[in-house]
């Protein structure tokens, strides 16, 4: 892998920008990268680590890997032909992200140690202020999120969980200086990064207590070493890269016939995930209990060949009567019994539907973005929100997919940011926020389709859904194809917009983060500009 750059010097105080983008994973890189292929130069990416990477930076846990192809999970603009794997390894998927940082010369743009503390959209200058962890103050005219939905570890709410006196952790934090070897170890959670890191730590440790609430539905991993003959001509025949690529696409998107148009199709997908476990766990009671009561599809698909084998292990014991509470040393049952403990591992996964803590984006009239999502998270095209001008989310609502890459869905939204861009420069815009109605059909159209898909019907209770309304404000119900020709153009008449100024605003006025003038004030510059596209 590539190290990464030195981080340049701080940002000057009262920096300003056009674009600034925050998040240096697979979404800020594509929008930095589009941005400079577009020949749009000034704008800056901010990431609050000390290196690019987003969630294959935070996700390093031994056994951590893509659940979807890499010659998939890659930009389409930069194939990678030497991929060791057909499911590739956290490493790797690391190093390409470096890699392409360097070959289309984001280095300079890129920020780090710049975590956003808060986002206001100052309503008389234009502009939104940022203000980050390290003192840092910047304005900009476009703020684009590339923060993603699942970058806050979730920590579950145990009683004297905070009273462990051993080692405790989320897996996203995982502790690679702690030796697990002759260590009583307890996992809570059995999602997606639990069944990748159980195998790998399991023969290390003296016992291994699964604590285990709903199980998943797992299908086989089709995975194998990529062949040297094939990394061949993939590097000189790149087209044969490309008719991968376009397989895999397909293949993918053929599941969404169960997921969303059928899902009684789905009993056929099931069939095979109960012939897996059948063949690879032979014990009818611990088979049962790895059994889920649910149609599969409903909760997240998980795939992997080592994880029902290593629950066969002496030393390891799947327990499924509930946690009444977390004691020094040990986990203490539901039903009285008290299972020692040296360390906690937290597989617990994230905050899906509140991504961002209070007080981070502020739009219009100081109103804060989690109370535009009081009842569940919504946007248009998952990309805008009405009430928060020139804001473009990168993975935003509804933008999920339990079938395919999001690394497509991404270069979709991209591509629907910069035709926004474009559009205002060509029309002399300088603000523009979607009008609430056409959020609102918009969003109304979604959850009618989502109303029939496998994750309402499944008969599961998952982090798809928003508790508060019963929406599911995660996944795209469709195929990622509709999801692309419908951003492919930037409609303005969706937008109430704001012209720019007669008098251009120069890089000084907008720096001016301590202009005394209140930003709210309804006398402002732009409220009364308004006018409809």
């Amino acid at each position: 892998m590539n190290a990464p750059a030195p981080s340049p010097a701080a940002t000057p105080v009262d920096a300003h920008c056009d674009v600034a983008i925050i998040g240096s994973g697979f979404a800020g890189l594509a929008m930095g990268i589009r941005l400079r292929q577009s020949g749009v130069e000034d704008f800056a990416i901010f990431e609050k680590a000390d290196a690019l990477g987003g969630t294959w930076r935070d996700n390093h846990y031994p056994g951590c890997a893509c659940d979807v192809q890499s010659h998939l999970y890659s930009f389409s603009f930069a194939p990678n032909p030497d991929w060791s794997r057909m499911f590739s390894p956290q490493p790797e998927i690391r190093a390409y992200l470096e890699r392409c940082a360097d070959r289309f010369g984001l280095r300079p743009h890129l920020r780090f140690g710049h975590e956003l503390r808060r986002a206001l959209w100052d309503e008389r200058a234009g502009v939104w202020r940022l203000d980050m962890a390290n003192g840092a103050r910047i304005s900009a005219r476009v703020l684009v999120s590339g923060m993603g939905g699942l970058s806050r570890a979730s920590i579950p709410d145990i009683p004297g969980l905070e009273t462990f006196a051993g080692t405790c952790f989320h897996s996203q934090q995982w502790r690679h200086d702690y030796p697990l070897a002759g260590k009583r170890v307890a996992v809570i959670g059995t999602g997606a990064s639990a069944i990748q890191f159980v195998p790998e730590i399991a023969p290390q440790v003296a016992t291994l207590d699964l604590y285990q609430r709903t199980p998943p539905w797992i299908m086989p991993k089709p995975d194998r070493a990529v062949s040297e003959r094939e990394r061949w001509l993939f590097r000189h025949l790149p087209f044969t890269q490309a008719l991968m690529r376009t397989g895999l696409y397909w293949a993918l998107e053929a599941r969404v016939l169960g997921f969303v148009l059928h899902p009684r199709l789905m009993k056929a997908v099931e069939r095979i995930a109960r012939r897996h476990l059948a063949r690879q766990v032979p014990d009818p009671a611990l088979r049962r209990t790895l059994t889920p009561n649910y149609t599969i599809g409903c909760k997240r698909v998980l795939i992997s060949n080592d994880y029902y084998p290593t629950l066969l292990r002496a030393n390891v014991d799947v327990v499924t009567t509930g946690i009444a509470r977390v004691e020094p040393d040990a986990i203490v049952l539901r039903d009285g019994t008290r299972r020692a403990a040296d360390c906690v591992i937290l597989g617990t996964g994230f905050h899906a539907t509140d991504p961002l803590p209070r007080g981070v984006v502020v739009g219009r009239d100081g109103r804060d973005l989690l109370d535009a999502w009081s009842d569940g998270a919504q946007a248009y095209l998952g990309t805008t929100v009405a009430g928060f001008p020139n804001l473009f989310l990168v993975v935003g609502p509804n933008t999920g997919l339990g079938h395919s890459s999001m690394v497509f869905m991404i270069e979709s939204q991209v591509t629907y940011i910069l035709d926004a861009l474009r559009n205002m420069k060509a029309r002399e815009v300088h603000a523009v926020d979607v009008r609430p109605e056409v959020q609102r059909a918009f969003n109304a159209r979604i959850q009618h389709k989502l109303g029939h898909a496998v994750w309402t019907a499944g008969g599961c209770a998952s982090w798809y859904i928003d508790p508060r309304s019963g929406r599911n404000t995660t996944l795209w119900p469709g195929f990622t194809f509709q999801f692309r020709r419908a951003t492919a153009t930037f409609r303005l008449d969706d937008y109430e917009t704001w012209p720019r100024r007669a008098a251009t605003r120069d890089a000084r006025d907008a720096r001016d983060v301590h202009d005394t003038s209140d930003p709210l004030d309804p006398h402002g510059a732009y409220n009364n500009e308004r006018r409809p596209a």
